[in-house]
């Protein structure tokens, strides 16, 4: 079956939180016929709706094809974590390509916060960004790392919102006795993603964009005019964006493929605990913990825990969602037992090997994004923006990006599957045994 479809039922909106708490806008009509623009982008996600925002600000026509919904994949169901940096940290990033293009990748990362932060106080003040992510360490080894990487950011990068958390100030904030310390990032925040990613979808449309739901891109044919295949339509355009991420079926795009592997992850919402939830987190801010296998966390706006985590790296989402998160949760938060759980739901995104984004030039007019591997809020508008930007004729920024180096999966698409699975299979392991 068609991955698109494989969970989710066509244009419909999974059972989440942020679906049931956004206003959603009427169904846009799917593409009929032919159509000839500047740009055709593929998903009406964070990155295709940034590319589609800055490209038609700029004056370009611009039409946006989505199988689904704006905002419908991940863009519109992840944990809301606005993260600094990669999901690799600088230090990291230094030794693979060297401090100045390590930092010429910061400044984008950087620009990305921005860029959410302004839009949201301009265009979104629905999604609510709220400052503050904090980051759980388990060991003594995991504490060196946070303080020399906090040490770094202040001194080479000039960051300095990062204050690192010994045992008793960690669980003062963050009230488990899992975690031996941790940071907390005041220039990070969390949000209602979807709110954001409808509020964007709008923002495109008011600068002259159009988008086209339900208009599932079925083949590529690349040449000097692109053309985009759908179900009824067709688009021919000068250049072509692909931000479909983990959403991207198979072979639409070989070259992504090799790049990038779609993986699962889910959410639950408990009952609102509007009178209970310091009892957990001492600030309204958002938590990571350093599981290679991740827990992330916060609190919604009507005091819902939103708990994530649980990866699978198989294409269909389990029958039952909501024990696994709920032992995962009441794990790091016993008293948390026999909270009720209202909703659970799964999303699909894209991971590298490396983790870095995968940003590349299919072809001399096709260009791609994807790959953010669970940072990608913000890192992911930057990307569609930087992608419009290089589309204009301003390519440093997407340059930057491209030049970031990667691992194609050994096999290809064929065996990125099950060699990543038994991989991440030995580091949940490692996980659960704290090795």
């Amino acid at each position: 079956m068609n991955p698109l479809y494989r969970n989710d039922p066509p244009g419909q909106y999974p059972p989440s939180w942020y679906a049931e708490t956004a206003v959603l806008d009427a169904e846009r009509p799917a593409l009929t016929g032919a159509v000839r623009v500047d740009l055709a982008i593929v998903g009406a996600g964070f990155t295709g709706l940034w590319a589609a925002l800055t490209a038609a600000r700029a004056g370009l026509s611009v039409v946006v094809l989505d199988a689904h919904r704006v905002g419908f994949g991940a863009s519109g169901r992840n944990g809301g974590q606005v993260g600094t940096g990669l999901r690799m940290d600088q230090g990291w990033l230094e030794g693979q390509i060297g401090k100045g293009p390590a930092r010429a990748v910061w400044d984008v990362s950087e620009a990305g916060k921005e860029q959410l932060r302004d839009f949201c106080a301009s265009h979104a003040p629905e999604a609510a960004y709220t400052p503050g992510v904090a980051s759980g360490h388990y060991s003594a080894g995991e504490a060196r790392h946070y303080a020399e990487e906090t040490e770094r950011l202040a001194t080479n990068y000039g960051y300095t919102d990062i204050e690192i958390l010994d045992a008793a100030a960690m669980q003062a904030l963050v009230k488990t006795t899992s975690y031996t310390g941790g940071i907390l990032d005041m220039g990070a925040g969390h949000i209602h993603p979807l709110r954001y990613a409808l509020a964007l979808g709008r923002a495109a449309e008011a600068a002259g964009a159009v988008i086209h739901e339900r208009s599932e891109v079925t083949h590529i044919t690349p040449g000097e005019k692109v053309t985009l295949h759908t179900p009824s339509g067709q688009v021919t355009a000068d250049h072509v964006i692909i931000g479909a991420n983990g959403y991207l079926p198979p072979g639409i795009c070989p070259q992504v493929d090799a790049r990038v592997m779609p993986i699962n992850s889910f959410i639950a919402a408990t009952e609102p605990l509007p009178d209970r939830w310091q009892e957990v987190l001492a600030r309204d801010i958002a938590v990571a913990d350093d599981k290679f296998v991740v827990n992330y966390y916060r609190f919604s706006e009507d005091r819902r825990f939103l708990f994530g985590g649980r990866e699978s790296y198989s294409i269909g989402f389990p029958t039952e969602m909501k024990g696994a998160l709920a032992q995962r949760m009441t794990t790091l938060f016993p008293q948390l037992k026999g909270v009720r759980i209202d909703y659970a739901w799964g999303g699909t995104l894209g991971i590298t090997m490396n983790r870095l984004p995968s940003v590349q030039r299919i072809g001399p007019n096709i260009l791609s994004g994807a790959g953010f591997s669970g940072h990608g809020v913000a890192l992911s508008g930057i990307t569609g923006r930087i992608m419009a930007e290089a589309v204009i004729g301003q390519a440093g920024r997407f340059d930057v990006m491209a030049d970031l180096p990667f691992q194609r999966f050994p096999g290809g698409s064929a065996l990125r599957g099950p060699l990543n699975t038994l991989a991440m299979t030995w580091y949940a392991l490692r996980d659960r045994l704290g090795v």
